[in-house]
């Protein structure tokens, strides 16, 4: 009988480049379970804890603090190993009393250490929107992450003013937008992928795309040069200022 699915097995050499991983001194690497990020854009949590934080010099005592429940992604307690951990997801050491998000930098996804009032909040973004039952919006967030905006007539439903390419700060422990950041000019974007990774900066312009070419987006960074990105890469994180905290300031 033929093989259904994929491998369930990765090896070093053939692992995500942006992974801060030795390829050589072992063969084969843990392999990112389905989960709400796809490969080339997560971390395992196993490879997070071990190899980015630190915290264990081997698989067995990673498997050990998390059997404990001593590891919490989204405020839930996770004890898979191989749980994908992508953008903005918020990561909670118990024992350490530390909490992470997972940012953009030069070197790919990195944990960045976060006070414990950012740990209280989640930015996602909008990456697809469509019509259910009832005239209601439901909103598919780039982490899989959904949430219906509930409209009291759809034939003129004023209460939906998100669109796609825009990010909700939401509660982490409950489903309640705290924030709406629109994809406009002037707003304080983050770069998400492409050779301009982790860089910060304000939305200068929208350049929409075309059949040869995608939208892409101009963004002005602090020194007064300009970059510029397809739009997919671009996140916003805030109007005056980012509402979180950034690598290097």
């Amino acid at each position: 009988m033929g093989k259904i699915s994929g491998s369930r097995h990765l090896k070093r050499l053939a692992a995500p480049e942006s992974w801060n991983i030795p390829r050589k001194t072992f063969k084969w690497v843990v392999k990112p379970n389905p989960g709400p990020h796809p490969i080339d854009e997560c971390i395992p949590l196993q490879i997070l804890i071990r190899d980015y934080l630190g915290l264990a010099h081997k698989a067995k005592e990673v498997n050990f603090i998390l059997s404990r429940g001593y590891v919490k992604v989204d405020c839930r307690i996770v004890r898979d190993r191989g749980f994908p951990i992508g953008l903005m997801d918020v990561l909670y050491i118990e024992k350490l009393d530390k909490s992470y998000r997972i940012l953009p930098s030069s070197k790919g996804l990195i944990p960045h250490p976060i006070p414990p009032e950012e740990a209280q909040f989640k930015l996602r973004k909008i990456v697809g929107k469509s019509t259910i039952k009832g005239g209601h919006i439901q909103l598919n967030m780039h982490d899989g992450y959904n949430t219906i905006i509930r409209v009291s007539d759809p034939r003129n439903p004023i209460e939906d003013q998100y669109r796609v390419h825009d990010v909700l700060k939401m509660d982490i422990y409950k489903p309640l937008i705290l924030d709406h950041f629109k994809l406009e000019k002037g707003v304080h974007v983050l770069i998400t992928g492409g050779r301009n990774i982790g860089k910060s900066g304000r939305l200068v312009e929208v350049v929409p795309g075309s059949l040869t070419s995608e939208a892409s987006a101009i963004v002005e960074m602090e020194d007064g040069s300009k970059v510029s990105t397809i739009l997919d890469y671009v996140f916003p994180v805030g109007y005056d200022k980012p509402c979180i905290s950034l690598p290097g300031g």
